[in-house]
């Protein structure tokens, strides 16, 4: 099939054949991810329904239910993951707690939805989808990224032969722009606590370029500190960084084709996210204003031969694949909808469209394998 006639997907696939009753573990009424992404993304699928929400106390937990309309609210997570009527428990909170957390739903049956990265590390990642397998329950983590409807049409274009045999490919991109932070990030500055540029901006952004061109067979990597002080932007207080805000990383992926991937924070201005794929016959470019593709949208560009690269559209019948989601785009809900559609999917038709935690032990080996070399000087095998 020619480029030109990118393949149509059907409007919508199959509602899923019941209602997933859904409880949200870690939920502020004012800030965070659950109330930003997931929040949304789930009132906007006729198929889930929000059933119970958890926060810290019982008041935040009052607060919660009020603000968002749920009446079965809880402070104690237990609580909320033995209810009968929760199918699926999204866990929403600061990774240092995820295995707590993620353990006690799967030990009670239930589906877990996990934020990325599943865990501080890989021990704790391959704890979980241990776990998980033992229960035989199904999982999912957020590398929502994969659900972009630029990544399905890039999938697309390498599949009908756009850039021919794919060569090389380079990713550049930067996380924070400045030098200060607000006060629920601050945990990030601390290398220990699992969340950092390595695991999250680079590590959604690795996870796209493995997802779509494959694996790494083995790399080299170096990480550093170049801005160690950084301001809450609250209080002004400075706070030493633990975590690396420079990494790069040279490999050569399993097909034989050279990657590069440099991702940096706390720099002045400088290239928000470019992603080129070099092909014997072509040239994707797919770009967003930050490293961060799991929330902000990618545009896509391409040229065969020597031509400059220009603008190609993302098929709608990409964009529109789930339509109720259809107002959620350009939004940070928007991936996070499309995860939890292919998610619903999946259960019915037995598919594997969205990434589990064994997906998710996949990244955080080769985050590990990162670490290991940066730590070494030495390349590192996969």
């Amino acid at each position: 099939m020619p480029w030109t006639e990118a393949r149509e997907t059907t409007s919508a696939l199959a509602i899923p054949k019941s209602t997933l009753g859904v409880g949200i573990i870690g939920v502020s009424p004012a800030w965070g991810w659950a109330a930003t992404a997931h929040i949304p993304a789930l009132r906007a699928l006729p198929n889930y329904e929000i059933r119970a929400l958890s926060a810290r106390s019982a008041e935040s937990a009052r607060a919660v239910g009020q603000a968002f309309g749920v009446s079965a609210v809880f402070s104690d997570h237990q609580q909320l993951v033995i209810q009968p009527d929760i199918d699926v428990v999204a866990v929403t909170v600061k990774v240092p707690h995820h295995r707590e957390l993620v353990s006690a739903a799967l030990a009670a049956g239930k589906a877990v939805y996990c934020e990325w990265p599943l865990g501080r590390d890989l021990d704790d990642a391959r704890a979980m989808a241990a776990l998980a397998a033992e229960h035989g329950v199904r999982t999912v983590v957020g590398l929502q990224a994969r659900q972009a409807p630029a990544i399905e049409f890039v999938q697309q274009l390498l599949r009908d032969g756009y850039v021919g045999e794919v060569l090389s490919t380079t990713m550049v991109g930067v996380s924070i722009a400045g030098d200060s932070l607000v006060q629920p990030n601050a945990y990030m500055l601390d290398k220990t606590n699992g969340a950092n540029l390595l695991t999250v901006p680079f590590g959604h952004s690795l996870d796209i370029l493995n997802y779509t061109l494959g694996e790494f067979a083995d790399l080299s990597a170096v990480s550093d500190v170049r801005r160690p002080l950084i301001t809450i932007q609250e209080t002004g207080e400075r706070i030493v960084k633990t975590a690396a805000d420079q990494i790069a990383v040279i490999g050569i992926l399993t097909s034989g084709a050279t990657a590069s991937i440099h991702i940096r924070e706390a720099v002045a201005g400088g290239t928000g996210f470019l992603w080129e794929i070099n092909g014997s016959d072509g040239t994707l470019r797919i770009t967003a204003v930050a490293a961060l593709p799991e929330i902000f949208p990618l545009s896509v560009a391409g040229a065969q031969g020597r031509k400059e690269p220009a603008e190609l559209a993302v098929p709608k019948a990409l964009i529109q694949k789930w339509p109720t989601l259809t107002t959620l785009e350009g939004a940070p809900a928007f991936n996070v909808a499309r995860a939890y559609a292919a998610f619903a999917a999946d259960i019915d038709n037995g598919t594997h469209a969205v990434p589990d935690f064994a997906d998710a032990v996949r990244r955080h080996e080769v985050i590990a394998a990162v670490e290991r070399s940066a730590a070494s000087g030495e390349r590192v095998k996969l």
